[in-house]
């Protein structure tokens, strides 16, 4: 795979993916989730709000970048915040 240039962060970021799959996947197997209603107009499951927020934390980077010239780690910092409020009261 040497076409595709990885870089340090390129694969801290798929790891980090990559890892909280398997942490999802151990989760629903100790505890299912449920649908639950949370701030969100729809009830959801623990994998529904996983995946709304890798979506927002890619739509925060691209309006991040679009709109600012500042560095990724502050877009990163929203991003991270936003998923751990979805995930809990999602």
């Amino acid at each position: 795979m040497s076409w595709m240039a990885w870089t340090t962060p390129t694969a801290i970021f798929f790891g980090s993916i990559a890892a909280a799959l398997v942490v999802l996947t151990l989760l629903e197997l100790l505890r299912p989730t449920v649908r639950e209603s949370g701030f969100l107009p729809f009830a959801t499951t623990r994998g529904d709000r996983f995946f709304i927020s890798l979506l927002s934390a890619a739509f925060i980077h691209l309006l991040w970048l679009g709109l600012l010239t500042d560095g990724l780690v502050v877009a990163s910092a929203f991003s991270v915040l936003w998923a751990a409020l979805l995930m809990r009261w999602g």
